[in-house]
């Protein structure tokens, strides 16, 4: 699994918009649903926290949230600390840098967007989410957006040609297609759902879908 460190890092955040289409509207769906569901004085674990810009979008969403940010990248978390510090909520989040089964707290959701697909399903997907479930309170949902198998024969390559439309240059989608078929261990619907049984959580629900990339919500 990347960690993203130091040039990676710094740069991820003007990346990663290029790489993943709908990347803006998959945060802004996952938002307006933990303000439809989560008191004033939630707790949120993020996981894959990165350079912490979507824990600053949801912090103005809701004054009293507070938020655990989770990745196993220093060099990114640094970043996030830096903006958390900018943006004046550092009071208001808990960085933890590590394994899950560390942090000693528990949430009231949790988000876990664009990580699962870098994890091989050899037991670490599954060892992953029951460590997502163990810090969850109950009846606490899990957002999470993953990379898909394909559906069509011609999925990836309209993802890489939206890819490109969005400002992909033709390196970087020589380099995309070769991650596409060789660095991420995207899953199908059936397989997903049974990972999502096997692991204590609730049936699927389908709330984003942008060729690839797809959102789901589940109950812990």
């Amino acid at each position: 699994m990347p960690t993203f460190n130091h040039e990676e890092a710094s740069h991820y955040d003007e990346r990663i918009t290029r790489l993943v289409p709908g990347y803006a509207l998959l945060h802004q769906a996952t938002a307006a649903q933990l303000v439809s569901t989560l008191d004033n004085d939630a707790c949120i674990l993020v996981i894959g926290a990165g350079t912490g810009k979507e824990i600053i979008e949801l912090a103005k969403l809701n004054a009293g949230w507070r938020f655990i940010a989770q990745d196993i990248s220093q060099d990114m978390l640094d970043i996030a600390e830096q903006h958390f510090s900018q943006h004046n909520i550092s009071d208001r989040v808990t960085v933890h840098y590590g394994d899950i089964n560390d942090i000693d707290a528990s949430a009231d959701a949790a988000l876990c967007l664009l990580v699962m697909h870098f994890v091989e399903d050899n037991g670490d997907k599954k060892a992953l989410l029951k460590a997502i479930k163990s810090k969850l309170k109950k009846q606490g949902n899990l957002f999470i957006a993953d990379l898909m198998r394909p559906e069509t024969q011609f999925e990836r390559e309209s993802q890489l040609q939206l890819c490109t439309q969005l400002g992909l240059t033709d390196a970087g989608k020589e380099r995309t297609r070769h991650n596409l078929e060789h660095e991420f261990y995207p899953l199908d619907r059936i397989r997903f759902s049974e990972l999502m049984n096997e692991s204590g959580f609730s049936t699927p629900k389908q709330y984003f879908k942008v060729l690839g990339f797809t959102g789901y919500v589940v109950g812990s």
